[in-house]
């Protein structure tokens, strides 16, 4: 996990002058897609596999059924965990006004999903009044009520923040209290929760919560066993580490992927 990494924009590859443009690229595992950035917004999907997703503003685990909304201009950096089959839309800012300008882990649907498989193999240039152009409006309007998912650890811009955030990412196992970081850094306890939630909208407790789950989210998705990852990530032991994961996703580790690959 790379926190407040500089980000510089690249050349990123976009869609054509279509409103809704479709591509499809598998990658090996491992793979690393370095910070760039598109004239166009970007819906990322893996139809098969987890992306790891970069921005300034934090970092996102990106399982099946789920995408990566990127607003056009937004500098990104994709990590393949396994063999990643993925599946990306570009559409026109015009043409998504609209909708949300943030970076956003969303659900994606089953009608979802088979319209974006449908839109790769849509040929540009296409009408509205066609079969194609009729297709990506139904597209977009699946787009538009697409649920937003705590799958985000967010980032703040305070450097003091950064190398405590650095700090607790280094050392998830780690319980070291605010109060330790309170007298390393000079800076009052409650000084520094103010500015955590402030810049993150998290306390330094629910921000470190966070980091391990998001966190365990790539593990596991690497196949990693649960109990191996709750000693890990500081828990005292499996049965704590399922109460809290089922806790922020409704589910137990073990079934996580299981039910991701199911619903895909």
């Amino acid at each position: 996990m790379d926190i407040g990494s500089p980000f510089i924009p690249g050349g990123g590859k976009d869609g054509g002058e279509s409103p809704v443009a479709g591509k499809s690229k598998d990658f090996a595992a491992g793979f690393e897609i370095k910070a760039h950035s598109h004239r166009t917004t970007q819906l990322l999907y893996a139809v098969q596999g987890v992306m790891v997703a970069n921005t300034d503003a934090g970092q996102w685990v990106v399982p099946p059924t789920h995408g990566l909304w990127l607003p056009a201009g937004t500098v990104h950096q994709v990590r393949m965990v396994g063999e990643v089959q993925l599946r990306t839309l570009y559409f026109q800012p015009a043409t998504v006004a609209d909708l949300p300008n943030q970076c956003r882990a969303v659900g994606v649907s089953p009608l979802l999903r088979q319209l974006i498989l449908a839109a790769i193999d849509v040929r540009e240039p296409y009408t509205a009044d066609s079969r194609d152009g009729r297709l990506m409006r139904l597209l977009l309007d699946e787009i538009a009520v697409m649920p937003n998912l705590p799958l985000r650890l967010p980032y703040p811009t305070d450097p003091v923040l950064l190398s405590v955030c650095r700090g607790l990412v280094a050392r998830l196992e780690d319980a070291e209290p605010l109060s330790s970081w309170s007298e390393r850094l000079g800076i009052h306890a409650k000084t520094i929760e103010r500015r955590f939630l402030r810049e993150t909208g998290l306390t330094f407790g629910q921000w470190r919560q966070q980091a391990r789950l998001i966190t365990a989210l790539e593990r596991l998705a690497r196949g990693d066993k649960v109990v191996d990852v709750a000693l890990e990530l500081g828990y005292s032991g499996p049965s704590a580490f399922a109460t809290m994961f089922r806790k922020h996703f409704g589910v137990q580790p073990s079934a996580y992927f299981h039910r991701e690959k199911e619903s895909a």
